[in-house]
């Protein structure tokens, strides 16, 4: 049996969450999430989600933790939120937001403007002395992770000096120069 799979997920008071034709739907006070699956079922009861599968065939073991997950992604991103940070390491790094525009300068010959979806609230932060952090928020996980990705990706950061753009937090593997 799963171990992820098994374990049911609660539903907190302000969440609503609706199963029917193999789509499941929560609302909450930030927004409003719909996800189809197959090969289980799915019960709400007594303030809990319960997934439960049919039978022991692989593709139905995998699928019994993927939706468990899904759903308690779904049901924490419309009551509390997700928030990824990115940080620009580098001289002359820099990142603007107008709206929903981000203006990121990191070191080619033009900045890059980037559209962000509506749903992703953006904020730049940047203080003397610091490196500029760009804070991504949303109600859906799996956008708010899309995105921070294509901004990563515009500037990996490099193992030799660890310029480039980076999550807050992470741990990049660093290489010695020449001379090592």
């Amino acid at each position: 049996m799963s171990r992820i799979g098994k374990n049911p997920v609660a539903i907190p008071a302000d969440v609503t969450v609706d199963v029917k034709d193999n789509v499941i739907t929560v609302k909450g006070k930030l927004g409003e999430l719909t996800q189809e699956y197959s090969d289980v079922t799915i019960k709400v009861e007594d303030g809990n989600a319960i997934v439960e599968r049919s039978t022991d065939h692989k593709d139905h073991r995998a699928k019994h933790g993927l939706y468990r997950s899904l759903i308690f992604n779904m049901i924490e991103g419309v009551s509390k939120g997700w928030t990824k940070q990115l940080e620009l390491v580098g001289v002359g790094y820099r990142a603007s937001n107008q709206g929903q525009k981000l203006d990121l300068a990191l070191g080619f010959s033009h900045n890059i403007v980037l559209d962000i979806a509506p749903e992703v609230k953006v904020e730049t932060v940047s203080e003397k002395g610091k490196n500029p952090i760009v804070k991504l928020t949303s109600f859906d996980k799996q956008l708010v992770g899309q995105v921070a990705a294509k901004i990563r990706g515009f500037r990996r950061p490099e193992p030799y000096k660890g310029k480039g753009v980076k999550f807050v937090g992470e741990q990049l593997r660093r290489k010695a120069g020449k001379s090592a």
